[in-house]
């Protein structure tokens, strides 16, 4: 893997001290970076962590995170577990699975991030799966920034040390090593977007052009470097950026298409609108900079819009992240993404909570129960009786807006049981009983 190591040296990938986690499905390619990275800890002078995300699509995803941890244990490094209900997730928020499983799995990773446990996540994407990626923004009718495909590192912490690596060579590395690996069988559903492409579209491709995938993933360099050449000579001093606002001057329209599409591509990038921008989104906003009156707006993706502004075109990222989080009913502590700790242990009935602690009787909540965030529809019944929405309690509790997103509450299906730190439903009041089970966040 010579090439790997001079494609990690030449992009600075890694850098002496850091703990680097690698994203570790079970499947071919994640187990050879695992095992790869792992191997040259010290050549490299990293920490390597495993991190597992079972995304519950399968009955029996768990024995892929079995062979995960089994693997790590070998290699002796760490391994992180987190289980997401990404169908539930994906029919809450009327996204696809592909969609939700991507955005619960770079949810981990920031949180990872965020609490100080990663300095950067490596990602097993290889040169295939580069080509596959550029075909699919391609349909999606992207501009020039989606043909150039994924970067070498990307928002400062993913980086993919297998970018300039062939499917072929994970494959003998793997036999080399005699390394074994599980795939996951939702890999052949071609409902799955990247799927159709990976199996149907790329597959006949191949078999017609059998250079095809490097043709592609050299094209998208040729892209790449043209790209940086151009923006090099862009001056876009005049555009005012705003935590989540840029205002572009209008004036900044009348330029040449090939520099307006660089600059808007750069300014609704500055308010963390990565996805979803295609070629049509920057028409419509070059045509209202040039024709649209004063007041004037448009939708954009991502909860985001523009609006003409006198002589400016202003762009707005709207979008606030709601955090997710899933943990199983049980004794133990759990990793809230805001770095506090959700703290559920046994105790005596005799015991005396303080301010924020909890007693609820453990034998009363169904089996089916989980630790989530709120969701439409939720109810809730109070202490002392009378059952309401969840959303309307929260109002009688003065609970700040800004907070209930981040409240763990106990429930099963829309029935809510315990919402932590604050009360218990009435359904799990502890009664005549030795033991009880203490809920707290730190």
């Amino acid at each position: 893997m010579q090439s790997c190591e001079n494609f990690i040296i030449k992009n600075n990938l890694l850098k002496s001290g850091e703990i680097i986690g690698v994203g570790c499905s079970g499947g071919s390619d994640s187990m050879a970076l695992l095992h790869y990275l792992a191997t040259n800890q010290e050549k490299f002078d990293i920490e390597v962590v495993a991190i597992h995300i079972d995304h519950q699509i399968r009955e029996n995803s768990y024995i892929d995170a079995d062979f995960v941890k089994e693997r790590a244990r070998e290699l002796g490094v760490r391994y992180y577990k987190f289980r997401v209900d990404v169908p539930k997730i994906a029919k809450e928020k009327n996204q696809s699975l592909e969609t939700a499983a991507r955005n619960a799995r770079y949810g981990v990773f920031k949180s990872l991030y965020k609490k100080g446990l990663i300095d950067k996540i490596a990602l097993a994407h290889h040169t295939r799966d580069q080509a596959e990626t550029i075909l699919m923004h391609l349909f999606r009718g992207c501009g020039n920034v989606g043909a150039m495909g994924m970067s070498p590192v990307s928002d400062k912490i993913y980086i993919r040390p297998f970018l300039n690596t062939t499917k072929d060579e994970i494959f003998q590395y793997l036999n080399e090593n005699r390394l074994d690996y599980c795939e996951d069988i939702t890999n052949e559903d071609n409902s799955y977007n990247r799927n159709f492409v990976r199996n149907v579209i790329m597959k006949d491709i191949l078999s017609r052009w059998p250079g095809a995938e490097s043709a592609i993933v050299n094209f998208a360099q040729a892209i790449r470097e043209d790209d940086e050449y151009i923006n090099k000579q862009i001056n876009a001093d005049a555009i005012i950026t705003e935590d989540k606002l840029v205002k572009i001057p209008t004036s900044y329209f009348l330029f040449d298409n090939a520099v307006v599409s660089r600059i808007l591509f750069k300014a609704v990038k500055s308010i963390g609108l990565t996805q979803d921008i295609e070629r049509k989104h920057i028409d419509a906003i070059k045509n209202l900079a040039l024709n649209g009156e004063n007041g004037k707006r448009i939708s954009l993706p991502f909860e985001a819009v523009a609006v003409k502004e006198y002589d400016y075109l202003t762009i707005v990222n709207r979008h606030e992240d709601k955090p997710e989080f899933s943990a199983p009913f049980k004794c133990g502590e759990f990793a809230l993404p805001d770095g506090r700790k959700l703290i559920v242990k046994r105790v005596k009935t005799d015991f005396i909570p303080s301010e924020g602690q909890l007693l609820l009787d453990y034998r009363k909540v169904p089996k089916d129960a989980e630790w989530r965030f709120r969701a439409d529809g939720d109810t809730f019944t109070k202490f002392g009786g009378g059952s309401k929405k969840l959303k309307s309690f929260f109002i009688d509790k003065k609970i700040p807006l800004r907070m209930r997103d981040s409240i763990p509450v106990l429930a099963s299906g829309s029935e809510i049981y315990a919402v932590a730190g604050i009360e218990i439903s009435d359904k799990v009041k502890v009664e005549n009983v030795p033991s009880a089970y203490m809920i707290e966040i730190k």
